[in-house]
Order: C-alpha cells, then sequence, then structure tokens
C-alpha cells in the first residue's frame, strides 16, 4: 500500500469531490482500503462472531459507515482502524437487541394484564424510538443521563434525584437542561 495515502500530514479531501470520470486520490485511498483490507476484515469477523454471514453484513456495514463520512480519515493503521469501526457496529447492535428484548419482555408482562397488544408496526416504532434515545443518551455524562433517565423514565421529581444522586435541586435542573439540549443538538444533526 502506498504510505502517502494515509499520511498524517497530507491534506484529505471531503468524499463528496470525487467524480466518477477522473479518479481522485481520495477515490483511489477508498478504492485502495477496500482492496487491500476488504477480506482481511471479513476473515477476522467470520472468526470472531463464528457465522459468515453476520460477519459479511458487519464488514459492508463497516466500508458503508467509512464511505459515508465527511472527509475520508488519514490511516497510519488502517486495520486498527477497521477493527475499531467493526466493533463500534458491533455494540450498536448489541445495544439494539437487548433494548429489543428488553421492550418485548415487558410487553409480554404487560400483554397479561392488557385486553389489546399492541401492533408489529407499533413495537417496531417504539423500538426505533428507543433505540434513537439511546444513541443520543450515549453521549452524555453519566450525571446528566441518570438525572435524564430519572426524570423522564421512573418520573422521579428534581428532589428525589437530587437525594439519588447526591447534587442539588439545582444542579438536577441543570443536568435536565444539559440532556435536553444534547438530545436536542443530536436530533438536528441526524
Amino acid at each position: 500500500m502506498p504510505q502517502s495515502v494515509f499520511n498524517r500530514d497530507e491534506e484529505v479531501a471531503p468524499l463528496s469531490d470525487s467524480t466518477p470520470e477522473s479518479p481522485t486520490p481520495l477515490t483511489a485511498a477508498i478504492d485502495t482500503l477496500y482492496r487491500d483490507h476488504h477480506h482481511w476484515l471479513f476473515a477476522w469477523l467470520r472468526k470472531k462472531l463464528n457465522c459468515q454471514h453476520q460477519a459479511a453484513d458487519v464488514t459492508h456495514d463497516t466500508f458503508a459507515r467509512i464511505l459515508s463520512l465527511s472527509h475520508f480519515p488519514c490511516m497510519q493503521e488502517p486495520r486498527a482502524y477497521l477493527v475499531t469501526t467493526a466493533k463500534r457496529l458491533l455494540i450498536d447492535q448489541s445495544r439494539r437487541q437487548r433494548i429489543e428484548q428488553a421492550y418485548l419482555a415487558e410487553l409480554a408482562r404487560a400483554a397479561e394484564t392488557m385486553d389489546g397488544f399492541p401492533s408489529a408496526e407499533s413495537i417496531a416504532s417504539a423500538i426505533q424510538i428507543l433505540d434513537r434515545i439511546s444513541q443520543a443518551l450515549a453521549g452524555l455524562g453519566e450525571k446528566p443521563r441518570q438525572a435524564f433517565l430519572l426524570h423522564y423514565l421512573d418520573g422521579l421529581t428534581h428532589a428525589a434525584i437530587a437525594a439519588e444522586l447526591d447534587v442539588s435541586d439545582r444542579m438536577v435542573r441543570k443536568y435536565l437542561v444539559q440532556a435536553l439540549l444534547h438530545c436536542h443538538q443530536f436530533h438536528a444533526s441526524s
């Protein structure tokens, strides 16, 4: 692999500047990354996941995530970058599965006491909403996240949250404002 493609000092162009007629250094860098490391990443994931279909999906999603970036990252260690990206995708997938399983378990418990049961569309919509909330809260500090969850999911008052987190009522209000602003910014950026 040419060293200059992943040189940290080299200026990197936005991904949207490439044209199909004339390959740019950026297009060449992406092509080289894919050709040089696709098979290796697939083999690594197949061994780790013990499933070639899931490995193929995660490999595809890894390169799709890199292609979706607004700027191609400068890479000293492309395999380490690919592994980190793939691991993050696996963590996201695992988090979605845990949310889905918890929601379905709660629905099963609620179904025993309810006359009606939500439709498949309602279930899928709720899982998507919970996943988006989980993604938004993932970038938030621990105490603001706890304050948000205690207030909006558990319904605790500011005083109860302050006692739980061992902070003042005023700090709870600051945490909640911080969490809401963070969620708003997350929503605006996606």
